[in-house]
This record gives C-alpha cells, structure tokens and sequence, in this order.
C-alpha cells in the first residue's frame, strides 16, 4: 500500500546564505494510511515548520512532499488551498472558531467552500457534533461554550467533509487536564475508525497516545517510534 505521506529529503531553509537557519534539514519519512502520530518537539525544534508542511500552509525549499501520491512540494498558492480544502482536516490549539456563528454554522463553513449543497451540508454537520457529543450544543455560539465544547466544535468541523487526514497542532493547549483527557479520547477513536491522525505536540505525556512517536530537534529527525507495520495496520482497522 502507498503511503498517504511521503517526504523525501525536506528542507526549509530562512535567510539562505552566511546566517541561514534550517527550520528542517533533510527530513525524509513516511506515513501510512490509518497511523496515529504524534511529532514531538520543543520550541525551535522545527515541529511547528513540518507541521505547515504536511498541512500544505508552505512550501519547503528543496525536497518533495507526496500526499495521497501527489506531489504537493511546489503547488501555488491556490492549489495548495484546494489541497487544504479536499484532503486536510485541522484541528488548532486556538480553536479558529468564528465567533459570531454557532456551532453547527463553524462546521458548515468548508462545506461553503467545497460547494456542498445546504441540505447535505446540515446534515454532515449535525452528524459530526453529535459524534463529538455536542448535539445539544449545536444553535450554541463559542462565547456560550467551554474550551473543551469550543475544541469539539473544531474536531467536528475537521471530520464533517471526510477528509484522508487529521492534523491536530497542539489541540489540548488551551485546555484543563479533564478537558484534554476528552479530546485526546476522541483523536484515539478517529484513529480506533481508520483516519490518519497527525498530532503535534511538545508534551510527551500527550504524545503517548500515538502509536508511533517522532521526535525532531534541530530540523532533523531525532528519533521515530513505534513505526506500524502495514499488515498490522491492516488488520487494526479492520481490513483483514
């Protein structure tokens, strides 16, 4: 089986030249369909510069980047958004939730923007909260919610369109020990369900809940845990 990710000898360099910094040097792994993966690392490390690679938000310098076998490492601007749009689901640790809209109208906005018709749209909404146990929170708006409920709100609208991949950048940030117990239960159901979750993080206690553990430092890969077997993948999500 392909894997969903592919990155080949990924370099981000700033200020090229004389003071250059390598945000990544050479950082080449792969990811496979269904894996749940935490990427650890401390400020500075380069983390949250891969995060926006595998995310599509930048482009690195040299290398290549293939997701779902597509090469997404030079794509403009615009095609890299509709990358974004149709194959990522984001989960922020600030949440990014409009704050004048409900919850259920927060998850319906990318389904706005792949052109989703309204019926099917409410009721991939409604199904996404209810999976995240906000049902009777849905006509709530932000500022009537916990930082939990506003957490689910993001999984949710992440979930609603389907998307081959979840990218979670530091989702229990903002959160209680009792609110991030929550989330991080869910991230593992998406997982127990067959999605490919990517969690970044700088908390090792959050990070075992991956199955697999890549800790970067300095642009490189420190060291890569747990790496799942594709058979065993297999057979873990059913697929026998």
């Amino acid at each position: 089986m392909e894997p969903l990710i592919r990155v080949q000898n990924l370099m981000k360099i700033y200020n090229p030249g004389e003071n250059e910094v390598r945000a990544l040097d050479d950082v080449s792994l792969d990811i496979g369909q269904g894996e749940f993966v935490a990427i650890i690392g401390q400020s500075g490390s380069g983390k949250s510069t891969f995060m926006n690679m595998l995310g599509c938000l930048d482009v690195p310098t040299s290398g290549h980047y293939f997701l779902n076998g597509k090469d997404v490492s030079s794509l403009s601007d615009d095609e890299l958004s509709e990358i974004r749009n149709q194959e990522i689901g984001f989960i922020f640790q600030g949440f990014n939730l409009i704050q004048n809209l409900t919850a259920l109208e927060n998850v319906e906005l990318p389904l706005i923007y792949r052109n989703v018709p309204a019926a099917e749209r409410r009721r991939l909404s409604e199904e996404s909260l209810k999976r995240v146990g906000l049902e009777k929170r849905m006509d709530h708006k932000p500022t009537e919610m916990s930082g939990g409920q506003q957490q689910r709100v993001a999984i949710a609208r992440a979930l609603a369109a389907a998307p081959p991949l979840i990218l979670a950048d530091e989702p229990t940030g903002n959160l209680d020990s009792k609110s991030s117990r929550e989330i991080m239960d869910i991230l593992r159901k998406l997982h127990t369900e067959g999605r490919t979750v990517i969690l970044i993080t700088h908390d090792d206690k959050i990070a075992q809940s991956a199955k697999r553990i890549i800790r970067i430092m300095d642009g490189k890969i420190e060291s890569d845990s747990g790496m799942a077997d594709p058979k065993s993948m297999e057979e873990e999500n059913g697929e026998k």
